[in-house]
This record gives C-alpha cells, sequence and structure tokens, in this order.
C-alpha cells in the first residue's frame, strides 16, 4: 500500500500540493489561495471580502462567518420594469414607434404571426420596451386599433346629422370613408384580416364596434322598435361590404366609385335605421 502525499491538501486532485511560502495551491488556477486571508483572491484586485462564484475542486474553504460580496462584484441581473435607455430601446417619439409599427405588422401578417420581437424589430426599440409600455400582444393589438378606430363616432353622428330622411346614405358614406383615409385604413385592414382567424383578434373588433358604432347608434335611435338590431343590420351591411370592396379586393366592387356604392346602398341601410317594422315586408310575403 503507497502512504499518501504528505503534502496533498485534502480532496485536491492527485498531485495538488501547497507551493511552499506561497499559500498558493500548485496546480491550481492562479490567485486561488489556500489559508492566509479567508476568502482572498491573489492578484484579483477585489480584496478580502471579494467571494468566488464556486470554489474549484480541491480548494478548502476556510471556516467561519459568512461574507457578503460587495455590490460592485455581485453579478449584475436585469430587473424588471423598464428597460435601461440606449440609443434605440427609448428616447422621444419610441411609443409613437412602436404603435405604428404594431398597426403595419398587424395589417400585413394578421394577429396570430405577428409577434412582439417582430414589432420591436419593425420599430427599431427592444422587445422589453413593447411589454413595458403595452403588456402583451394583445393589448398593443388593442391599443393600437383604439387608437386608429377613434374617428369611427363619425359614423353614429352621420346617423344623428341633418334629420333622418337621408340617413343611410349618411351613414355608408362615413363608414366608407375611414377605410378611405390613409390614416385609418391600415389599422381597419389589420383588424380584420386578424379577426377572421384570431378569436382575441375577433373580441378586440367586437368590442370596439360595440363601444364606439353599435352602442352610439342605438343611442340615436331610441324612438323607433329594436334600436340594438337595426343598428347591427346596417353595420353588417356596411361591413361585409368594405370585406369585398378593401380586404378581398373583388372586382367590379373594388374599382367602383364610392358614390355609386353609396348611392345604391343608403336605401338599404336607410329601411334598417328608419323603417317602422324591417320585417314586416317578409312577413307579408
Amino acid at each position: 500500500m503507497t502512504d499518501p502525499d504528505p503534502g496533498a491538501v485534502a480532496g485536491a486532485a492527485p498531485g495538488v500540493v501547497p507551493d511552499p511560502g506561497s499559500g498558493a495551491v500548485s496546480g491550481s488556477a492562479p490567485g486561488v489561495v489556500a489559508g492566509g486571508d479567508p476568502g482572498a483572491l491573489s492578484g484579483s484586485g477585489l480584496g478580502k471580502n471579494a467571494v468566488p462564484e464556486a470554489v474549484l475542486p480541491g480548494v478548502i474553504a476556510s471556516e467561519g462567518p459568512a461574507i457578503v460580496p460587495p455590490e460592485d462584484v455581485l453579478p449584475v441581473s436585469r430587473r424588471r420594469g423598464r428597460p435601461a435607455r440606449n440609443g434605440t430601446a427609448a428616447g422621444p417619439g419610441a411609443r409613437d414607434r412602436i404603435l405604428r409599427a404594431a398597426r403595419s405588422e398587424f395589417a400585413e401578417r394578421g394577429y396570430d404571426k405577428t409577434s412582439v420581437r417582430g414589432i420591436a424589430k419593425a420599430a427599431g426599440v427592444d422587445p422589453a420596451l413593447v411589454h413595458h409600455y403595452f403588456g402583451t400582444k394583445e393589448q398593443v393589438f388593442e391599443t393600437a386599433i383604439e387608437l386608429s378606430f377613434a374617428p369611427a363616432p363619425t359614423v353614429p353622428e352621420a346617423v344623428a346629422a341633418g334629420g333622418r330622411e337621408q340617413a343611410g346614405e349618411r351613414m355608408a358614406r362615413a363608414m366608407f370613408a375611414i377605410w378611405e383615409s390613409p390614416e385609418t385604413c391600415e389599422a381597419m385592414l389589420a383588424v380584420l384580416r386578424s379577426a377572421l382567424t384570431n378569436e382575441v383578434a375577433a373580441g378586440v373588433l367586437r368590442g370596439l364596434i360595440e363601444r364606439r358604432i353599435l352602442a352610439r347608434m342605438a343611442g340615436e335611435l331610441a324612438d323607433v322598435p329594436q334600436p340594438g338590431l337595426r343598428a347591427q343590420l346596417a353595420a353588417g351591411q356596411l361591413i361585409g361590404i368594405a370585406m369585398l370592396r378593401y380586404v378581398l379586393r373583388m372586382e367590379p366592387i373594388a374599382s367602383a366609385e364610392t358614390e355609386e356604392i353609396v348611392a345604391m346602398v343608403g336605401p338599404i341601410v336607410q329601411r334598417y335605421l328608419t323603417a317602422p317594422d324591417p320585417g314586416a315586408t317578409s312577413r307579408t310575403r
């Protein structure tokens, strides 16, 4: 039986022995000191309070009270909340850039294929900033579309303005004006394309139509029977036309003059809005 090497450090790899006079463990990583100043790292410049992240095999840790490393040697971790500023992550206009990028991404790709990372890349910001301003993808979508839906109240206002006689034509004209405006067309495309494939996006669209259009229209039609149903029938007529004209771009409706469409669909919308009983004609047949 071979006698153990008297100079070996207990638990160390074979052949690792103290270097006499220096306190360093022979064969260990440079700067690791056995004994002496507890926890000191030779040549590291960290001082006696620095604590190595892991003890190398074969190195004996000194016993004694736990030593807390100073803050300047603690590993840095990202805190939740607003990300650190850099050239592209923050600054004036970052929120608006994110919203513009979100509208473009949702319009081009739809809800399912759009990601927060893709929106951030298009806006030139860190994805963490998107989460900071808006939270989830659903919240980004809702904020972007809600902002672009601001002109929607003009639809119920058109119904109320100027008497009931031409309300159908005014409503159709106001709806098509939203679709043909450069400021709102992209958002409308985004929400309709997304709503066709995703229930979350469909819920956002449903909420916007109910709040911004149908509820206000029903209020304007309070003096006729079934105002809520009438408002939905009129809006459904126009949204269906918008789908064919602006989303599917089916001809000849896609290239027809707006006023030509208004003249043809206006009387139908008018009947929905103001006829004493919209279902009376069908029941007498």
